[in-house]
């Protein structure tokens, strides 16, 4: 299955990078790409940067954007991962991501169950933690265990798309630096978002594909310095073994291939399933174990 890995940045509003957006998914389709995937919240600037409830407002056009991003993978006759801001209700927000088929119908979607709550990434503020479980999505191209961002960090949430038939494993991310840190720290947090996910690929034998923003935005409050998103997008297989990485700066189109047959033969090497110990695990579930 070619896959292509969208890495964009914010282009200053709304239009200029939806524009922006389209203009690559229709360059990978026509490079053959049957499944196309873009980052959180790629519509627009990165609100959570701070606290505003003016930046509500930005998920007023939910259903819009679902018919826009509909039409625009039917057009282009791909299956097509989005991110949007969804209102579903008056004060009832969540950070949502769908799958569109390749006709434009959606397959499913998935509410971002981890929500963060860091300087410059304000999330709970913002959304509602999800309340669709962690159930993988039929698609014509595979059953796809759509996770978002702060999900990557959670091994559980990886696991329990893979005891449920997932194929593959996707996280649209937005995640980047402060310029005020050291290198070596900088250094340190992209090693470790790396590594954790590499590690849902190896422990479950699955592909993993994580799809990053790049570029400088700002604290409109002007309270922080902003965020400059360190892309580094990548796709692993099933071993963990890099497919396709990005840089830390460029807007780019990454493509893979997805081989689900090599899944099948590692996990017959490599059986951590029929290995776990589910007879021994049933203090996963508590907070802490005092």
């Amino acid at each position: 299955m070619k896959t292509a890995l969208i890495q964009q940045k914010f282009h200053g509003n709304k239009k200029a990078t939806v524009e922006h957006t389209c203009k690559a998914i229709q360059e990978a389709a026509e490079n053959g790409a049957q499944l196309v995937i873009l980052g959180e919240l790629h519509q627009d600037k990165y609100f959570c940067i701070s606290e505003d409830t003016n930046n509500f407002n930005l998920a007023e056009d939910y259903d819009k954007d679902l018919i826009f991003w509909s039409d625009t993978a039917k057009r282009n006759g791909v299956v097509l991962i989005v991110s949007l801001f969804e209102k579903r209700s008056v004060g009832l927000y969540h950070n949502t991501a769908i799958i569109f088929e390749k006709d434009g119908k959606i397959a499913g979607k998935y509410r971002k169950m981890h929500i963060p709550d860091d300087p410059s990434f304000y999330e709970k503020f913002y959304f509602t933690p999800g309340d669709l479980g962690f159930e993988p999505i039929n698609t014509s191209v595979g059953k796809i265990g759509l996770l978002v961002c702060w999900d990557q960090w959670y091994p559980e949430a990886a696991r329990l798309m893979a005891l449920k038939g997932a194929d593959l494993l996707i996280y649209p991310t937005a995640i980047g630096w402060f310029d005020e840190d050291e290198d070596e720290e900088k250094k340190r947090q992209l090693d470790a978002w790396i590594t954790i996910q590499r590690s849902h690929a190896i422990a479950n034998g699955l592909p993993i594909i994580s799809v990053n923003r790049v570029g400088k935005e700002f604290d409109d409050k002007g309270v922080a310095n902003g965020i400059r998103f360190w892309g580094n997008s990548f796709a692993t297989g099933a071993q963990g073994e890099f497919l396709t990485v990005a840089d830390n700066e460029k807007e780019m189109i990454l493509y893979c291939d997805i081989d689900f047959k090599k899944s099948e033969n590692v996990r017959r090497i490599w059986p951590f399933l029929r290995d776990r110990r589910i007879d021994a695990y049933k203090q996963i579930t508590k907070r802490f174990i005092d």
